[in-house]
Formats: C-alpha cells, sequence, structure tokens
C-alpha cells in the first residue's frame, strides 16, 4: 500500500472563508448564564461547622450551668463534652483515616463516662437529668459481677478443665 498524498494546492484563504460562513458548534458544556443562575441556587450556610459547634457548647454550658459563675460542675463539664463528642463523630464520618482525632474521641468519651460515673455516686437525681437532658447513652456504675453473672450466658469448655492434663488412672 502506498500512502495517498493530495497534490492540489489549497490557498488558506478560500479554507478560512468556508469555515466562517459555517456555523461554529459551541465548544463549552455550559454557558456563563447558566453558571451564574446555579451559583445562585447552591447557597448554603456559609458558617463553619466548628462556629456552630461553639455557638452549640455555650449554649448547653448556660442550660446546665448551677449558677451564674459555674464552671465546674460535672454537669457543666459533661454538657460542654457531650456537644464536642456530637462534633468530633460528624468529624470523623468525614475523615474516617484521621486517627489522632479517633484518639482524642476516645478519651474525650472516657473522660465523659468517669464524670457521669462520679455524678452518679454524688447525686442520683442530676444524673437521672442530665442523661435524660442531652440524651446520653450511660450505663449505670454497678457493682463487679461475679464470674458467674458474666461469663454464664455462654457455653462450657469441652472436655472438662482447661490446661490440666489428661492422666489415665
Amino acid at each position: 500500500m502506498t500512502p495517498r498524498t493530495c497534490n492540489t494546492p489549497v490557498a488558506l484563504s478560500t479554507m478560512d472563508d468556508e469555515v466562517s460562513t459555517e456555523e461554529e458548534p459551541a465548544d463549552y458544556l455550559l454557558s456563563a448564564s447558566d453558571l451564574d443562575d446555579e451559583e445562585e441556587g447552591e447557597e448554603e450556610d456559609a458558617t463553619p461547622a466548628r462556629f456552630v459547634s461553639d455557638a452549640r457548647i455555650i449554649e448547653l454550658r448556660e442550660t446546665w450551668r448551677r449558677h451564674p459563675t459555674d464552671t465546674g460542675s460535672p454537669e457543666f463539664q459533661v454538657a460542654g463534652m457531650t456537644e464536642r463528642i456530637s462534633y468530633l463523630t460528624s468529624h470523623l464520618k468525614e475523615h474516617p483515616k484521621d486517627y489522632s482525632t479517633r484518639r482524642g474521641l476516645v478519651a474525650l468519651v472516657n473522660k465523659r463516662r468517669r464524670l457521669l460515673n462520679y455524678l452518679y455516686s454524688e447525686d442520683e437525681q442530676r444524673y437521672v437529668d442530665i442523661v435524660g437532658g442531652l440524651k446520653i447513652r450511660h450505663r449505670v456504675p454497678g457493682a463487679i459481677a461475679s464470674k458467674e453473672d458474666k461469663y454464664g450466658r455462654f457455653p462450657g469448655q469441652k472436655g472438662g478443665q482447661k490446661g490440666k492434663s489428661k492422666m489415665k488412672k
């Protein structure tokens, strides 16, 4: 096969005239007016999530404050921690590989749990009020469960005692 070549000379000025008479297809997907319309429709709340969370923390702390200068009561601390926990939880849903934040969240949940345990030991009614008001899932601290209570629902081991060698008599 031999390659084809065109030996007829073509003047560029005639090509330009032919191209300009045809309607040029639009080489864009959207016009500028379409973009302006979409931007107007997509106006969202421009307030950052952290700012909203901080405002909610202040609101909750004022709600659970025991007196106007209260900063250290368990209710005040638990209220602030609860909002921080909800903010960090939503942050981790967006950024699942943020392990340092996950570690901080676990520490914060444990600190809140210890405060709630303390509050339960001091005044059960205040504990019930704050757990109900903030909708916190918290298990009431109880006595240490016996081995039978803790493991009684699981089936026993096969073959008797574990670790003992079976000696023939």
